[in-house]
């Protein structure tokens, strides 16, 4: 696999990059659906409500840790997830500035 030449771009837009790509899989959006609407810290309640092994929800949990939308606290034995409200925030505003920066000319594409 070739090099993706990431720091030939702005870091803007490798971090806008990163959200969306931590977005890119449907178990990741039901993973972020599921802690929004609980607005708390959840623990292995997350493998109860998807039909995916622990393993899978730990590595997409892992996706989206690492892209910053998500912190983890350890509690015990048990590792609890929440959203981060910064980064969250963040991401907002730079997908927002990217779709809203896009204006129909003339009613033409091509």
């Amino acid at each position: 696999m070739g090099i993706s030449k990431t720091a030939e771009f702005s870091l803007s837009d490798n971090r806008l990059a990163k959200y969306t790509k931590a977005l890119s899989h449907p178990a990741r959006i039901a993973i972020l659906k599921l802690l929004i609407k609980r607005q708390a810290c959840v623990c292995g309640d997350i493998v109860d409500e998807l039909p995916l092994s622990q393993s899978t929800i730990s590595q997409h949990l892992k996706e989206l840790k690492d892209a910053g939308l998500i912190k983890g606290e350890i509690e015990g034995a048990k590792v609890c997830y929440c959203i981060d409200e910064k980064e969250w925030n963040r991401a907002k505003v730079m997908i927002q500035e990217l779709f809203s920066s896009f204006t129909v000319v003339n009613g033409k594409c091509c």
